[in-house]
């Protein structure tokens, strides 16, 4: 099951540090904090970066969420378990692990949402032709071409959520000069 810790934005990494410094390993699969691909134009130039996807959170796989939480008590990081409901743990839903674990591929020691690849059509259209978005097409909200950032709304905890992943454009529209 997946259960999200909500930490200190900015305390991902340290957060998971202590994890797997503090609690019994036999007490969890993994434990990791999405990141996301982007490009962003700096000083007049696109650059590639690694992004928090969401930041605040860090995800832990776990079948016993009880003794995770009495150990999670003691890791300096650790706010609250999101999902607590009295001394019940709700984990993610089964729909939102297979949106997570459909977007995400393994980079380096972490996880991470790669760039969609999108054509601009002449008139227009944008087409996603590989990458997490392809198969969130009716979740977009909005693609900002500009900015090279696709506007995803999710269900995350039983809330609407927008999310921002990375795109690059591969196939552009021509441009015609007026004579």
């Amino acid at each position: 099951m997946y259960y999200v810790i909500q930490v200190a934005s900015g305390m991902e990494e340290r957060a998971e540090e202590q994890i797997n410094v503090v609690v019994d390993r036999r007490l969890y699969d993994r434990c990791f904090h999405p990141m996301r691909h982007m490009k962003k134009k700096l000083r007049g130039e696109w650059r590639e970066l690694h992004e928090k996807l969401l930041p605040g959170y860090v995800f832990v796989v776990s079948d016993s969420v009880k003794e995770l939480y009495q150990e999670l008590k003691h890791v300096p990081a650790f706010t609250r378990m999101l999902g607590k409901d009295a001394e019940q743990f709700i984990p993610l839903s089964k729909e939102e692990v297979e949106w997570l674990t459909r977007i995400m591929r393994t980079a380096g020691d972490g996880m991470e949402v790669g760039l969609s690849q999108v054509s601009v059509s002449e008139d227009d259209v944008i087409t996603i032709l590989s990458g997490p978005l392809k198969s969130m097409e009716g979740y977009i909200r909005k693609i900002d071409l500009h900015r090279r950032i696709a506007k995803v709304e999710v269900e995350f905890m039983n809330r609407k959520t927008v999310i921002h992943l990375g795109i690059e454009m591969v196939g552009k529209k021509r441009e015609t000069m007026a004579g």
